[in-house]
């Protein structure tokens, strides 16, 4: 059974049927058979169905934000915004999908050479549930534009977001089959990998998933774009406008109540500067308004699932028990729903949970540092490296960043974001290849090298 529960009461909203064996092969089928005219299409037909598609979005998205909300538990604001940002990725591809896709001359002595980008086919997208419309559209708007169609694998707690994605495509005019939603469990996943039909596969997750995953379609040789977990650094330098990022901090530790791979978790700041910035930071945090995510006022919802509070309740609990210090929260927040107050903690032991294992909620680490050497060192010392915020206003400094943090991602005085204009991924246990801007576009076609003599 895949049930839609809200978090932020317990209460059951909907259940679903998982599809059977013979469903299964039905949508395989149909999605082999939509890819054979779909790739014939016309960058102009594509646009035009992408453009429609954000035109929903934007004039729905009060709806569809409530269905984001009342699933994971994502405040009201947050969830609106999201589906208008599914609207400007639509957007993004409408605009430069040709160009990015269109035939590359390259002077390779006699004779014309040139490079073509041509789709490959069926392509599963195994998606969470934090960022439920954001992270499905930033694949299939430029999986759509070059020419592929879609199998949506969502997360088993939001059906009804997988389902109201499809039915916004099909609404925007695509043909029929072109993007599908498999309402399955876990278990099945394997056996849709394994379809000949199925060319590839994306995945945002955990990285067991991403192992499982990756493993099971490197066995079939196929591809994979894996965008897994973050330990994101925020470091600050005594250069730095410190109330800016003191105030951004917040901000980029509690986004989406804490639930985003590239929210800052580790923050790491000068000696120099710590008390001043703990005693911003802490009262930040502190101050939040923690309520009812329907609730225009609230700034910090429930955690998506029950199993997550209990989860990130036991790593904060054994990471003071080891030594780490709490300077506000620490706990979950008793009554109904799924509430974890904001957190801060300080002198984390190197063999704490939040030292090592990412922090799915609103809960930050304070770390002090003498000078950028052990500044760098630490914000590397994580099997992560998604993404990194920097800040400072010192040339110097900003360069050695850039180029020595290990990271797919750095960010000078801002907060890490995703952008539709941008690549987005990571290095090391973070995954590997990217979505957005023109590398995503460019993951799932064949890259065809070409030379008339």
């Amino acid at each position: 059974m895949i049930a839609s529960i809200n978090p932020a009461t317990g209460a059951t909203l909907r259940t679903f049927e998982p599809l059977t064996e013979n469903q299964i092969e039905d949508r395989l089928r149909r999605a082999a058979a939509a890819y054979q005219a779909y790739r014939r299409t016309s960058f102009a037909e594509r646009a035009r169905w992408l453009h429609a598609a954000a035109g929903i979005l934007e004039s729905e998205k009060d709806r569809l934000g409530r269905v984001m909300t009342l699933e994971m538990g994502k405040p009201i604001g947050g969830a609106r915004a999201e589906a208008a940002k599914c609207a400007l990725a639509c957007r993004y591809y409408v605009e430069h999908g040709e160009r990015l896709l269109a035939d590359e001359p390259v002077d390779a002595g006699a004779g014309r050479s040139f490079i073509r980008y041509q789709p490959i086919g069926p392509v599963l997208a195994v998606m969470p549930w934090n960022f439920p419309f954001w992270q499905v559209f930033r694949f299939a708007a430029p999986a759509l534009m070059a020419g592929n169609v879609g199998l949506l694998k969502h997360a088993s707690n939001v059906p009804q977001c997988a389902l109201e994605i499809e039915d916004v495509i099909r609404r925007a005019g695509f043909p029929p089959d072109v993007f599908q939603t498999l309402l399955i469990g876990s278990s099945q996943v394997e056996r849709v990998i394994g379809d000949p039909r199925v060319k590839a596969v994306t995945l945002t997750g955990s990285e067991p998933a991403g192992a499982q995953v990756a493993s099971q379609a490197g066995q079939r040789i196929k591809k994979t774009v894996l965008e897994l977990g973050g330990s994101d650094p925020f470091i600050v330098m005594p250069s730095a406008d410190l109330e800016r990022a003191a105030r951004t901090a917040v901000e980029a530790r509690t986004i989406n109540n804490g639930q985003s791979c590239i929210a800052a978790k580790r923050f790491i700041v000068d000696a120099r500067i710590a008390a001043e910035f703990e005693r911003a930071l802490v009262a930040g945090m502190a101050s939040l308004r923690v309520g009812d995510p329907m609730d225009e006022s609230t700034e910090l919802g429930p955690l998506a699932t029950a199993d997550i509070l209990e989860g990130l309740d036991e790593q904060v609990r054994r990471s003071v028990e080891m030594g780490a210090r709490v300077l506000t929260g620490g706990k979950r927040i008793e009554g109904p729903g799924n509430y974890y107050a904001p957190t801060v903690l300080a002198d984390v032991p190197k063999d704490a949970p939040a030292y090592g294992e990412e922090l799915f909620g609103p809960v930050a680490a304070l770390y002090r540092t003498h000078g950028i050497e052990e500044a760098v060192r630490l914000a590397n010392d994580t099997e992560f490296g998604l993404g990194a915020s920097a800040w400072t206003n010192d040339p110097a400094e900003q360069r050695r960043f850039i180029d020595q943090i290990e990271a797919g991602m750095v960010f000078i005085n801002g907060m890490v974001v995703s952008d539709p204009r941008l690549p987005f991924g990571g290095a090391k246990r973070s995954g590997y290849g990217r979505e957005l801007g023109a590398q995503g576009i460019r993951e799932f076609v064949n890259v065809k090298t070409v030379r008339v003599a």
